[in-house]
């Protein structure tokens, strides 16, 4: 990947800092550290120690799952404003938001798969780009 010019914004560096924010305003505390992947038509997030104190606590109490369903909850609450960073800094829109989060180590994965880009065709329609699935020799 090319880094961008000057005046241009990095969008994965916009979704990292963005969804790093979000976590920070409504948990209080932030990851330790945060990246974000783009492959075709996926993005992926994984933030790094963002546990609260509390969570930790819980945890360590053997109170994982506790831990886990309050935070799924509170990414089915926060999927607009997740989705919402997304896609202003990808320019489209978001089909799936996918949020999983493990304790041991202490990491977040935000997943969201993108509309398909559209790609010109010679006769200047617009269709969505996709690249054929390998079948495998048992598949009919």
């Amino acid at each position: 990947m090319s880094d961008p010019g000057v005046g241009q914004k990095d969008p994965l560096a916009e979704i990292t800092r963005g969804l790093a924010q979000l976590h920070t305003k409504y948990y209080g505390k932030g990851p330790t550290r945060a990246r974000t992947y783009s492959v075709d038509d996926t993005v992926v997030c994984f933030l790094e120690g963002g546990f609260t104190t509390v969570e930790r606590t819980l945890i360590q109490g053997g109170h994982a799952e506790a831990v886990h369903e309050m935070r799924r909850s509170f990414q089915m609450a926060m999927e607009d404003p997740f989705r919402e960073v997304v896609e202003k800094a990808m320019s489209r829109a978001v089909i799936a938001y996918l949020s999983q989060v493990h304790h041991d180590p202490d990491l977040a994965v935000e997943f969201f798969m993108l509309e398909p880009a559209a790609v010109a065709t010679p006769a200047g329609q617009s269709v969505p780009h996709e690249q054929p699935t390998r079948r495998d020799d048992h598949d009919g």
